[in-house]
Formats: C-alpha cells, sequence, structure tokens
C-alpha cells in the first residue's frame, strides 16, 4: 500500500511502529530547549557517550515500542506458572527429542539397540561375582536361591536412578549450542534425559522380569505393585536430573565428581545386601539407611516381585515424599537459574 506525497509521488505506507517513533521525536525537539541540551552535552560527557548523538534517543524509542507492541527481554526468566504452560506445550519435543536419542545412542556400535540390554545385565554379573560369590552377601537372605533376582533389581533399579542423574548433569553442556540457537525452556533438556533413560529400564526390564521367573519366583498379583513404584522412581528421577541438571550447568567439575559420589551412594542403599541383616546390631544406623530414597525404591521393587519380601515400613509414605520433594525443588532450583542458561 502507497500514501500520495504533496509533490504527486507516492512513497510506501508507514509500519505500524514508525508512526509511535516520529511521534516520540517531535516529542524531544519540543522539549529540546537550549538548557536541556547543554545538560544532555554535560550528562553525556559523564557517561562516556559524547559525540554520539540519538544513544539515548535510540534507548528510549526501543523501549517506547517495546512497551508499545509488548516485546519483552528474550533472557527474561518467565513467572514460574507461565514456565509450566510453556514446558507443557513443549511435550511433543521432549519425547521427539527423548526418542531420537535413544535411536541414536548406540548408533555407531555394532550390537546397537542391544546395549541397552547388555550393560545391565553385564553390571549384574559383574556384582554377583563380587558380592555373591567371592563376598558371600547371599547369605543375608532367607532363601540364597534369590540372591540372583534380589541383586538383579536392585541393579536395574538403581542404574536407572544412577544415569538418569549423569544425563541430568550432562543435559546443558552437551547440548549448548541448541540452548544458545533456540528460545524454549531449558527444563526440557534434563527432563528428555530421564525420560531417555526410562525407555531404557523399560527394554530392561523384560530381561529382569524373565529372569526372575527362571529362577523360580511365581507371578502373582502382588506384581502390579511395581506398576506404582515405577511412577514414583520415575518421577524421582526426574526431580534429580533438574537439581543436577542446573549443577552441572554452572558449576563443570561436578560432572567430574558424579561417578565417585554416586558410587558411595550405591553401596549405602542395599543394592548388593539386605540392609536389615547386615545392620541388625546398629538399629540407629539400619534407621538412617532405610530412609535412603534408594534403597526405599529398591525395597519397595523387590517386595512387588520376590516372594517372602515384604513392603518396608512406611514403604510408601517415604517413596511417595522423595518423589514429591525431588520434583517440587528440583523443578524450582531448575526453574530459577533459567535467563543463566548458555550465557558466560
Amino acid at each position: 500500500m502507497t500514501q500520495v506525497t504533496p509533490t504527486g509521488g507516492r512513497r510506501p505506507a508507514d509500519s505500524p511502529a514508525q508512526p509511535a517513533v516520529r511521534e516520540h521525536r517531535r516529542a524531544a525537539r519540543r522539549a529540546g530547549a537550549p538548557g536541556d541540551a547543554a545538560d544532555t552535552s554535560a550528562a553525556d560527557r559523564q557517561s562516556g557517550t559524547a559525540g554520539q548523538p540519538g544513544t539515548d534517543l535510540a534507548a528510549v524509542e526501543a523501549a517506547t515500542l517495546a512497551a508499545r507492541y509488548g516485546l519483552l527481554p528474550s533472557s527474561r526468566r518467565p513467572s514460574l506458572v507461565e514456565y509450566i504452560q510453556r514446558l507443557w506445550s513443549r511435550r511433543h519435543f521432549i519425547m521427539t527429542f527423548a526418542t531420537a536419542q535413544t535411536a541414536t545412542q548406540y548408533s555407531g556400535a555394532r550390537l546397537g539397540q542391544l546395549w541397552h540390554l547388555l550393560t545391565p545385565l553385564l553390571n549384574a554379573a559383574v556384582y554377583y561375582l563380587i558380592f555373591g560369590l567371592l563376598l558371600k552377601t547371599s547369605r543375608g537372605l532367607a532363601d540364597p536361591n534369590q540372591f540372583i533376582s534380589f541383586l538383579v533389581i536392585g541393579i536395574f533399579l538403581w542404574t536407572f536412578i544412577n544415569r538418569s542423574i549423569t544425563s541430568g548433569a550432562k543435559s546443558i553442556p552437551t547440548n549448548l549450542s541448541l540452548v544458545r540457537a533456540l528460545h524454549f525452556p531449558r527444563a526440557c533438556l534434563p527432563i528428555a534425559g530421564a525420560i531417555v533413560e526410562l525407555e531404557h529400564l523399560l527394554i530392561s526390564l523384560i530381561v529382569m522380569v524373565v529372569i526372575v521367573l527362571l529362577r523360580g519366583e511365581p507371578l502373582t498379583v502382588e506384581w502390579l505393585i511395581f506398576l506404582p513404584t515405577l511412577g514414583l522412581l520415575t518421577i524421582f528421577c526426574v526431580g534429580m536430573s533438574l537439581i543436577f541438571g542446573r549443577l552441572g550447568a554452572r558449576l563443570p567439575d561436578v560432572v567430574q565428581l558424579l561417578p565417585f559420589s554416586l558410587r558411595a551412594w550405591m553401596y549405602a542403599s542395599g543394592v548388593f545386601y539386605n540392609i536389615d541383616r547386615l545392620t541388625a546390631n546398629h538399629p540407629t544406623l539400619s534407621a538412617v539407611m532405610q530412609v535412603n530414597p534408594v534403597a526405599v525404591y529398591v525395597d519397595l521393587g523387590r517386595a512387588a516381585l520376590l516372594h517372602g519380601f515384604d513392603v518396608p515400613p512406611h514403604g510408601w509414605l517415604l517413596g511417595g515424599f522423595w518423589a514429591a520433594l525431588a520434583l517440587v525443588f528440583g523443578f524450582i532450583f531448575f526453574w530459577r537459574a533459567e535467563a543463566r542458561y548458555g550465557r558466560g
């Protein structure tokens, strides 16, 4: 669309922003008395902007236009409710991103996706050799023949927790180019990392169930208890992934320290042994170890799949508490640094 000039010519029509700019400039010229100009020049000299006519005017014009058209800085941290809404709107991106990572993780290996099954199986075999045959921790069970199933359940659930935390810590640094190129809720990355590990666990559960059945465990209705256990564990892992997502983004050394701290956590969680029997003479130590979230979820999983294992006292209460605490604290903790990811 064009407009006719006083001389009969034609020029392009104004964009929506141009009338506001011209009005602001006219107001600035009307206010530009000699005294004001002197004050402005003095201020420019003090601020180091002397010799840059229009610097302040351009900044004011930009602010005016931003306010007029509702523009906000790209680095602004949204409110918590707005952030949740944005994250929900990206749910399809999270699932697609997670699925793509799962499909490409072992694409360069000859065995490919079989490593999702082989990794926890090989870990279980190594730990069985050490703790089952050499250290004889199977004697801590009422039925030593259950030790293989006991160990496999613990290893598979611990692997899910371990890998979720590790992938969360690496989620921002390994996707830094994506963070700097696109504007989206950064929580998508650690959440997608936890979903990737959940997909790995679901594949591994097939092998775990086969092993448990081959070891003589009956298939009962109590196995359904494993589903809410898996749900609470997933929520816990998402929360932990968010916590370490922020720590890994701001403190690169966290990623280097994680293998050592996670290994210590594993040894204190009853993955290879029965906490009750090992700490029978130390009730205070036993109580502390029993509230450990890893021990809680591992015990709930074993109570669902192994005959003779009962749900520990307050097991469901503790499982729900740790899941809620990790998710709420982790989400808020990660959100508060939203504007700083990928900067500096």
